[in-house]
């Protein structure tokens, strides 16, 4: 048994020391480009707080590096094909948060020269679009009315946003309460703001499948679960209560007044083009 164990721990540091001595300049430029992705796989997981997965993903890189050791036929190659492919397919499982970074990239590159278009146009209609916002949930929530808007950066999957009806409007209070009135054909549904416009209402919203108290109903848990697996914020209003929450990745908070709903909506309007005012 011994001599049996001697033998694989002998075998293990030869298929270490393999990976030096087969070791050639490219794998330098390959580890740098393995290193960058499993950065963004760790990224990515953490602020779509998918911490489960950053286990599995740890767990599968370890174990699989271990039993390869134990393998005559490993090599440095083929456990760096299975890095890429493992990254590669977690990557895909949240494709939305890429999208969003390489969108901000590409945007980034062209912000020198609309900047000053930008900010002027949107300041002008910041606090105009938040007025309307918060007058409108404050009249829900007086009126026992449900709502549920999603603050969307242009990241939601096209099947969400075409769930609804397009409208592509300029943001009213009056439009919103109208769209929330109990009866009305999409009041059931959620809407999606886009800057200053109402992009779509009565869209249809993934469910989280988080543990939460059973006050939450659907209009709750469609508001929670639309963070989790893109990068937007959310409205709630309670069709019992009236109580107005907010949610942010995954995180809802609850008995939101007047003021802290400005906050939250100042942080929207302002993150992209003017940081400074935040």
């Amino acid at each position: 048994m011994l001599d049996l164990t001697l033998i694989k721990a002998s075998e293990v540091w030869q298929n270490i020391a393999k990976v030096f001595t087969q070791f050639h300049w490219t794998f330098i430029f390959e580890f740098l480009v393995l290193a960058f992705m499993i950065y963004w796989v760790f990224k990515t997981l953490y602020e779509s707080n998918s911490g489960r997965l950053i286990f599995v993903y740890v767990f599968l890189l370890v174990s699989v590096g271990i039993v390869a050791l134990f393998q005559d036929e490993f090599t440095a190659s083929g456990f760096l094909i299975f890095i890429t492919l493992v990254s590669a397919f977690f990557l895909l499982l949240f494709n939305i948060e890429l999208k969003r970074v390489i969108y901000k990239g590409s945007r980034g590159q062209s912000r020198e020269k609309v900047s000053s278009v930008k900010k002027s146009g949107a300041e002008f209609h910041a606090d105009e679009c938040i007025s309307g916002i918060v007058k409108a949930v404050q009249n829900l929530s007086k009126n026992n009315t449900g709502a549920l808007i999603v603050l969307s950066n242009g990241n939601l999957p096209r099947e969400i946003v075409e769930s609804g009806v397009g409208l592509n409007a300029k943001i009213s209070n009056q439009l919103i309460e109208g769209i929330f009135i109990n009866k009305a054909p999409l009041h059931d549904g959620a809407m999606i703001i886009f800057g200053d416009k109402i992009q779509s209402a009565g869209c249809f919203l993934p469910l989280t499948q988080k543990d939460f108290p059973k006050d939450f109903g659907t209009r709750h848990r469609a508001g929670i679960g639309v963070t989790e697996v893109a990068d937007v914020s959310t409205i709630i209003v309670s069709e019992e209560t009236g109580i107005v929450s907010v949610v942010r990745r995954g995180e809802i908070t609850r008995y939101v007044d007047s003021e802290t709903l400005k906050k939250f909506l100042r942080e929207y309007y302002w993150k992209e083009f003017n940081t400074e005012k935040k």
